[in-house]
């Protein structure tokens, strides 16, 4: 593994950088201490600052050794925001703020751009512009990168390609994964209200039971996965809430049930969302109740472009080793909002390993490996100076 002397000489400021935003998180679209904090830094590196894409999203513009003359470019992004829930690691750098939490590693993400950002300014040893894209809002089906898009990232700078981490836990410290098209599900939340005909629970037959009705649905809707998905087809509907009810002996009006639909493609998805419908409204007919499924649109599925993917997977090799790419780790049904950003410009989402033994993302007890922060600035610096030669 070969980490350049310059970036082995942020170490100690990347940590401090990562520490410090983990104790300061913010959710979606409050990430206005951590926006300052990446302004700061940048100003301090020498780099041109543009805030308020995406509320507080940034981007920062790095000139190379030809002043920007060459016209070729690529996006970097890095997500800035944490998860609304509450800390368990007893860390040092624990939150300071009650039920936000740097679960995900964001706080990571956030640090190995702005390291790559110092090393890549200080020595434009590239022809070109790199944009280091600070994104908002990336939990949550918050959408910031298409917040982001919106309000001009892409109309207001020229950039050519884009690019993004993840760190990701049970994948070996110093492995990669870096899939070639498909790496991640597109999700939709889906609300269900049926609605019935509340009355005496000793008396039955004068109601039409919407809970009876909502448990009918729950069964029905689970053949829509194993029993009417093409086998060859990928999709995973999970019910995660039911809401009804306010008296042990009072029939309710009405229940509703809540989850998400993860789905490969968009056939797959439109064809999935058809059959729920169908197997809903068969179930809730028998006991004479009607039925209403909104759809909350989510995030596309996430799918590298393929070239892209093997570009990426070539600079990890000359910076890490032959048997760095991890070629047995398959793509995931979770889902990420870098979707939107590689729906207009071609570039790749990588996997970045955080250890074997990492606690697993969104956990209470996670805490990004530090160990990543050099391996992830150093994979920026080199991405940047290979596609800009």
């Amino acid at each position: 593994m070969t980490i350049r002397k310059h970036i082995k000489d942020f170490i100690p400021e990347m940590n401090e950088w990562r520490h410090y935003i983990h104790e300061n998180p913010e959710i979606a679209y409050e990430e206005h201490n951590t926006s300052d904090f990446i302004a700061a830094k940048l100003t301090e590196f020498n780099i041109e600052v543009h805030r308020g894409l995406g509320g507080t999203g940034i981007v920062g513009v790095i000139h190379g050794k030809d002043n920007g003359a060459s016209k070729k470019s690529l996006g970097i992004r890095a997500d800035i925001d944490a998860l609304p829930m509450t800390e368990k690691t007893n860390l040092t750098y624990s939150s300071k703020n009650d039920g936000k939490m740097h679960a995900c590693g964001h706080d990571g993400h956030t640090t190995m751009l702005l390291g790559a950002a110092k090393y890549l300014s200080k020595t434009k040893n590239f022809l070109g512009t790199v944009y280091c894209i600070f994104q908002p809002a990336e939990e949550g089906g918050n959408a910031g990168a298409k917040s982001m898009i919106k309000d001009g990232l892409f109309s207001k700078f020229n950039i050519d390609s884009v690019w993004g981490i993840h760190n990701w836990p049970g994948v070996p410290v110093g492995q990669a994964v870096i899939h070639e098209g498909f790496a991640m599900a597109g999700g939709d939340i889906i609300v269900i209200t049926i609605e019935g005909k509340g009355g005496h629970a000793a008396q039955p037959q004068f109601s039409n039971d919407p809970i009876v009705s909502a448990g009918l649905t729950i069964t029905a809707l689970q053949s829509c996965i194993s029993r009417q998905l093409n086998p060859f087809d990928q999709s995973v509907l999970s019910l995660t809430k039911i809401e009804g009810g306010s008296a042990f002996n009072v029939i309710p009006d009405k229940v509703t049930i809540g989850g998400t639909l993860r789905s490969t493609n968009t056939d797959t998805r439109n064809d999935m969302l058809e059959k729920i419908k169908h197997a809903a409204q068969g179930a809730c007919a028998i006991n004479n109740c009607s039925v209403n499924i909104e759809v909350r649109p989510g995030y596309p599925s996430t799918i590298n472009d393929k070239k892209s993917a093997k570009f990426a997977s070539i600079v990890f090799e000359n910076s890490f080793g032959i048997n760095s790419i991890n070629k047995e780790e398959k793509p995931t049904m979770t889902s990420e909002d870098f979707s939107y950003m590689l729906h207009e410009k071609p570039g790749a989402y990588i996997w970045l390993g955080a250890g074997e033994k990492s606690e697993k993302l969104h956990s209470a007890h996670y805490d990004f490996n530090d160990e990543l922060l050099p391996i992830g600035a150093e994979y920026w610096a080199s991405l940047a100076e290979k596609t800009l030669e």
